[in-house]
């Protein structure tokens, strides 16, 4: 152990520096290890280099620096050398340095340090805002022996009372009264002290002080950057415990401290708010396992609760990935038949030799491969409901044997001719044009209109609006859970990104993409890289001149429909000359050659 007895050659002051660091730097700025405060000294004048046991005094740029006399810009130190930097005298002395009393107080302010410390933690095992304020005070009346104190928060402009420590809060309610220690340090956003106050004549007669009674006051502002959280209040009623600098300097340190704990834990209390208003507005704007907040959503979920409880026959439409098995599941679990079975078969799946057997059922022996009796989805429907996905791939042979179920509700098993008697309530879905494919000569029009008593649409996700931010949120939250991922949001640049896709695969898109970030990212936040989005990508704007003609083009060709191609009746109908019908006429057959 070594150090410099350091002493000032005019003002005959001196003091004692530990070198504790391999590498020591001296000089007048306030960044060094050992400051010397003289005009001579430069900014960073000198460093101590410790190797093994021997040390090493050496000059930085420019300046002067004697050893025991000697001009030198590098000298290895010995007991007793002298080091003269401007008008300090450095004495190099190896061995324990005798405690001053500067550095006793030093001590004591490392046992304070560690009382503050130890607060802290105490703290930050609770973080629910009522509970935390009570411990803080607790926790400073012990610190400061002060016998009485409180804490004001700031919400909305508006002082309220946090906690409070031997102070009788009937008797002065500091929140609705105006104080002039609080006041000056809520304005000036400054530590007050009054030391002794019946000596005091700006705040010996502040509401406090007299309903109270006290003799010494400190009080602090809890400040986050420019934010005022709130006010520490500590005070003491008898006149031989008058607060000094020293406690409002260790005051002014807790508060420091304790002002990042405050918020981060306000910050927290409200993230949790949050969260249960959004779980409640999630609730709102659920359908089952459906969500949705949009107004077409809303048109769906109506449409559920009203036709559900009903028997009607349930065709849902919409674009692959918007979900259109899940209505069919809330249909089921709306209605009275929610105890019964919910049998699903996709058309387009199956090969069609099969798909009548998985349909219907079949007999043992009715072809190759028959080894036992089957019973068919239709037959395992029974008193349930019987979901057909992709009806528009169902071929023409077997539409005729569904729509004698709908019109009879009989079965026949492949290779029986005893009919079975079924009571079924059937909800198809497809992503197809059905009055396309019954022009088209490929899907029977009597089925169309036995599956389409009721028609549910489904618009896609990109016409959703703000429906796929509270999705991606919902299926992070999910797959977070599921595998313990970091993802706990997403950053704007992903928000506006998902705003901004065109999403042709629709919410099931959405939920592998946003799945497979959450598995590979390794940040808090999910950024457009993450989903495989081009930040800033954008789906198609045509300009409004081109949106109105297309509508224009789209309504006409509509109203030549409903009059059978008239030209002249489309004309009058739509208040226009004929020669504007048959402009349009000739846009139409350009567009389809």
């Amino acid at each position: 152990m070594a150090f410099f007895r350091c002493e000032h050659t005019i003002q005959k002051t001196s003091r004692n520096f530990a070198i504790r660091k391999a590498l020591t730097s001296i000089g007048r700025s306030e960044g060094n290890d050992l400051v010397l405060d003289d005009p001579m000294v430069r900014p960073t004048h000198a460093n101590v280099v410790r190797q093994g046991d021997s040390y090493t005094v050496s000059l930085l740029g420019a300046g002067e620096l004697y050893v025991n006399g000697r001009r030198v810009r590098t000298a290895q130190l010995s007991d007793g050398d002298q080091v003269l930097l401007g008008a300090w005298q450095l004495v190099w002395t190896e061995g324990q340095p005798e405690i001053s009393k500067d550095e006793s107080e030093e001590v004591l302010s490392l046992d304070v340090m560690q009382a503050l410390v130890d607060l802290s933690e105490s703290m930050m095992r609770d973080t629910a805002p009522e509970r935390l304020f009570a411990a803080m005070l607790r926790g400073l009346v012990t610190l400061t022996g002060a016998e009485k104190g409180f804490v004001i928060v700031m919400q909305d402009g508006e002082r309220h009372l946090a906690a409070s420590h031997n102070v009788d809060n009937e008797r002065l309610d500091i929140t609705k009264v105006s104080d002039s220690i609080v006041d000056q340090v809520v304005e000036h956003l400054q530590p007050l002290l009054v030391s002794d106050a019946t000596k005091d004549s700006r705040f010996g007669r502040a509401k406090s002080v007299v309903d109270l009674k006290l003799s010494s006051v400190m009080c602090v502002p809890l400040n986050y950057r420019r934010d005022l959280l709130g006010v520490l209040y500590l005070a003491n009623d008898s006149v031989t415990d008058l607060f000094t600098d020293r406690d409002l300097a260790v005051l002014q340190v807790f508060s420091a401290q304790a002002s990042i704990i405050v918020f981060h834990a306000l910050q927290l209390n409200q993230l949790r708010l949050d969260n249960r208003n959004l779980r409640s507005q999630l609730q709102q704007a659920s359908q089952g396992e459906m969500l949705g907040t949009c107004p077409p959503m809303k048109a769906v979920f109506k449409v559920l609760r009203r036709v559900a409880p009903t028997d009607l026959s349930v065709l849902i439409l919409g674009e692959t990935g918007t979900g259109k098995e899940l209505v069919a599941k809330e249909l089921h679990r709306l209605s009275a038949r929610r105890e019964r079975p919910f049998v699903a078969i996709n058309c387009g799946a199956i090969p069609e030799n099969l798909l009548e057997s998985e349909l219907f059922g079949h007999k043992k022996g009715s072809f190759t491969g028959a080894v036992a009796d089957k019973i068919g989805k239709v037959e395992a429907a029974n008193e349930g409901t019987l979901f057909l996905d992709e009806i528009g791939e169902m071929p023409m042979n077997l539409q005729v044997k569904l729509l004698r179920v709908l019109q009879e509700r009989v079965i026949e098993r492949v290779g029986d001719l005893s009919p079975r008697p079924v009571d079924i309530r059937v909800v198809a879905a497809t992503n197809k044009d059905l009055q396309e494919l019954i022009a088209a000569g490929d899907f029977r029009e009597d089925l169309y209109y036995r599956l389409n008593e009721m028609a549910v649409g489904l618009p896609p996700l990109r016409d959703r609006g703000e429906d796929v931010v509270v999705l991606a949120q919902y299926f992070l939250n999910q797959y977070r859970e599921q595998y313990g991922s970091k993802p706990r949001g997403f950053t704007n640049q992903a928000l506006l990104a998902m705003k901004n896709y065109f999403w042709p695969g629709n919410v099931r898109e959405l939920e592998n993409r946003v799945k497979k970030a959450v598995i590979m990212s390794d940040r808090a936040l999910v950024n457009p890289d993450d989903l495989d989005l081009q930040e800033g990508q954008k789906r198609a704007i045509v300009t409004l001149s081109e949106a109105e003609e297309q509508f224009k083009l789209d309504y006409i060709r509509k109203a030549l429909d409903l009059n059978n191609w008239n030209k002249a009746q489309t004309a009058r109908d739509l208040g226009v000359d004929a020669r504007t019908v048959f402009r349009y006429i000739e846009r139409i057959k350009e567009l389809e050659t």
